[in-house]
């Protein structure tokens, strides 16, 4: 079955860096963009970040610089390097595959950033 998997989050000082992974499962990985929300205490989700198919990416701006999206073909899984962290990046992160009519999400894992 479908199964989009997080990993790497957890908690971390202002202004440093993590790394979240998403691995795929389940279907033909190469063929969906990928893309990541996240979802703030008392927000609504938004979007981070997007790689198409051919490995072109793009930002919500307040993201650009900061964070960098990318994928490995061959692993099925994609990334997000987060750097320069600050507390109202505190969020729930999300992966989510997309192609004409499908649409997978997964479970999510916690980013906290704090002193």
């Amino acid at each position: 079955q479908v199964q989009l998997v997080e990993s790497g989050g957890g908690l971390v000082q202002p202004g440093g860096s993590l790394r979240l992974s998403c691995a795929a499962s389940g279907f033909s990985f190469s063929s969906y963009i990928m893309r990541w929300y996240r979802q703030a205490p008392g927000k609504q989700r938004e979007f981070v970040a997007i790689v198409t198919t051919s490995g072109i990416t793009d930002y919500k701006d307040s993201f650009e610089g900061r964070f960098t999206i990318s994928r490995d073909n061959a692993k099925n899984t994609i990334y997000l390097q987060m750097n320069s962290l600050k507390a109202e990046d505190t969020a729930v992160y999300y992966c989510n595959a997309g192609r004409a009519g499908n649409n997978y999400w997964g479970q999510g894992i916690q980013v906290t950033v704090s002193s």
